[in-house]
């Protein structure tokens, strides 16, 4: 009894998360408590792979627990290909092409560790605070030799950025420079 979310390319993550958090987590309606699934099945294939890999990892970080085991393969798929005019003899060409694919099963009950492609539920709430602190310490100035970030060089030649006590406005009491008045002689 595991419920399967089929993810395709045009699928909407939204929807995705909506159906698979109403299955994982317990529900209350009137008299009676469902029970949550034990288990959901997310596969994918070409375009919706990397599509069900961002489900599944919401879902982990919602519903804490989750035992994880991913199978990664290829679909093959076979294309027929008619000629546009018929009466030219040509012949129908067939060609077979390997779609990658994905499937995970996310249980809530432990899972053979054993087996390739096994993930333990985990909280990787450190892992994050520490990938968030080496952003900082980037962002930071720390980047490249303490080269500024984009955007920082203050924009339309105003030099090295930064407010100054100079005016912005030509004529007031700044020199153009040389080349300025060249063409008014």
């Amino acid at each position: 009894d595991t419920n399967e979310v089929r993810v395709k390319d045009g699928s909407k993550i939204r929807n995705l998360m909506r159906y698979a958090l109403s299955r994982m987590e317990s529900k209350e309606g009137g008299s009676t408590t469902e029970m949550p699934s034990r288990q959901i099945v997310f596969t994918g294939m070409g375009k919706g792979v990397s599509k069900a890999i961002t489900c599944v990892e919401i879902l982990k970080r919602r519903v804490k627990g989750l035992h994880q085991q991913t199978r990664l393969l290829f679909s093959t798929v076979l294309e027929v290909w008619e000629p546009l005019e018929p009466a030219a003899g040509l012949d129908s060409l067939t060609v077979s092409r390997n779609i990658p694919a994905i499937w995970v099963l996310l249980s809530r009950d432990p899972l053979d560790a054993s087996l390739p492609g096994y993930q333990a539920p985990g909280n990787f709430d450190a892992l994050w605070a520490q990938a968030a602190k080496e952003d900082a310490g980037v962002a930071g100035g720390q980047r490249h030799g303490g080269r500024r970030k984009r955007g920082g060089g203050g924009g339309r030649g105003k030099g090295p950025g930064g407010p100054t006590d100079r005016s912005r406005e030509p004529g007031k009491g700044q020199s153009r420079g040389k080349g300025a008045l060249a063409g008014q002689e």
